[in-house]
């Protein structure tokens, strides 16, 4: 008698979306622009994008205008595409011409593009202009940069750890002593 494996995905869920939890019309329409041409090209981008306009608004974390140049430098010719937030940077002196596009792009960043004579397209004028993604660079903030993400992790005061605590203040009487100092029990 052949042995198997005892392996119960019964109740087994997947968790990853199918839709977006959004009830935004524009949103829905981008949905089903790029659900069709996922399933009719055999483009790998389209899915990708598809799968983005899924995501929660924690999940599609903004790209600021330098780290767009900064991330398109080589890229000079492509089309920088970023499924959430284009936000300016005035730390930025020149913003080369470039061509972007986004869901959403902020007021200024919007204006310094075009300044320089760059475009910015929405994400159904790309479907139109790159229908399988061609000359497109996909690119996405950086998740972790959010101030909730520095207080993950083991918790504050254990040995080798870097969470940041949850504290009033960061002044000479909070957290300062046990844990803190040799002279109060233990330092780590």
């Amino acid at each position: 008698m052949a042995a198997g494996i005892d392996i119960a995905n019964k109740h087994a869920k997947s968790r990853n979306r199918t839709a977006p939890k959004s009830d935004n019309v524009y949103l829905l329409l981008l949905v089903k622009l790029f659900r069709f041409l996922a399933r009719r090209t055999n483009s790998n981008f389209n899915k990708v994008v598809l799968k983005r306009l899924y995501m929660s608004r924690i999940n599609r974390p903004p790209v600021s205008l330098s780290r767009l140049v900064a991330l398109t430098k080589n890229a000079s010719l492509k089309t920088a595409v970023v499924v959430g937030t284009i936000t300016d940077d005035e730390r930025m002196e020149v913003v080369p011409k470039m061509s972007v596009a986004a869901l959403h792009v902020s007021q200024g960043a919007r204006a310094r593009i075009l300044n320089a004579g760059g475009e910015v397209l929405t994400l159904d004028q790309l479907a139109l202009r790159a229908p399988t993604g061609s000359n497109c660079v996909l690119l996405r903030g950086q998740r972790t940069a959010r101030e909730a993400v520095k207080h993950f992790g083991s918790g504050p005061g254990t040995p080798g750890s870097s969470t940041k605590p949850y504290v009033r203040s960061k002044g000479r009487k909070f957290e300062r002593a046990r844990g803190r100092r040799a002279s109060r029990g233990y330092k780590n």
